[in-house]
């Protein structure tokens, strides 16, 4: 290998890259949710508050954790419809003959929990799946938790009572927030299991060759 494929850089740019877009898009969802988040309560007659009461308000941690939420729902469930469902053409499908499918695995030690079989395996077998449903499940937690802090600030500054965790979860507000999400992110998947039927990237793992027919299922 060259010293250009030796690089840390080189082998984990897709990683690093989306780490950097994700921590720049942070930072400006904070900046600019301070600044509307204190315009909000300057409309109400309510004092601004800091960066550091900002980042435990309601109104950051039920915006942040709701997007992450939706996230993870997305991956989770991409990754467990394509264990069983088909999309003929779709570059993001498994062939449609199961016979038809050859496992790639390169020469090597397995991972530990293979070598040690029973539950091991079994757990590891589906450890991508199980690890999406922890993050979800957190995510939702988060979620819940601040927007539920969010609406009983808005609700003092407008001098009602707060209501309890339970009866915001069973809110239509809160179920909206929620939906609004999900429904966006399962349309972007469907994007690209549709799109990728009949539109390429040249070089891109989510695209077919340029030069497979339309019928063509997986890469």
């Amino acid at each position: 290998m060259t010293s250009k494929q030796t690089s840390f850089i080189y082998r984990n740019g897709l990683s690093l890259v989306l780490l950097a877009l994700f921590a720049v898009s942070l930072a400006g969802q904070v900046w600019t949710g301070l600044r509307a988040f204190n315009d909000e309560r300057a409309d109400q007659g309510a004092a601004p508050v800091t960066l550091a009461r900002y980042l435990h308000s309601g109104h950051f941690l039920s915006a942040t954790f709701e997007n992450w939420e939706s996230e993870f729902l997305q991956m989770g469930m991409y990754v467990l419809l394509t264990v069983g469902l088909r999309q003929r053409g779709s570059a993001e499908s498994r062939k449609l003959e199961p016979a038809a499918e050859v496992q790639d695995i390169a020469p090597g030690t397995p991972p530990w929990p293979v070598c040690r079989g029973g539950i091991w395996r079994t757990l590891y077998a589906n450890s991508l799946s199980l690890a999406y449903l922890a993050l979800f499940l957190l995510t939702f937690a988060g979620h819940s938790h601040g927007s539920w802090r969010h609406a009983n600030q808005q609700r003092a500054l407008e001098g009602m009572p707060g209501i309890d965790w339970a009866e915001h979860v069973g809110s239509a507000q809160f179920w909206f927030e929620s939906m609004q999400n999900w429904q966006s992110e399962f349309l972007a998947v469907l994007s690209i299991v549709l799109l990728s039927i009949y539109l390429r990237q040249k070089d891109s793992p989510e695209s077919k060759p340029v030069e497979a027919p339309h019928s063509q299922t997986g890469t």
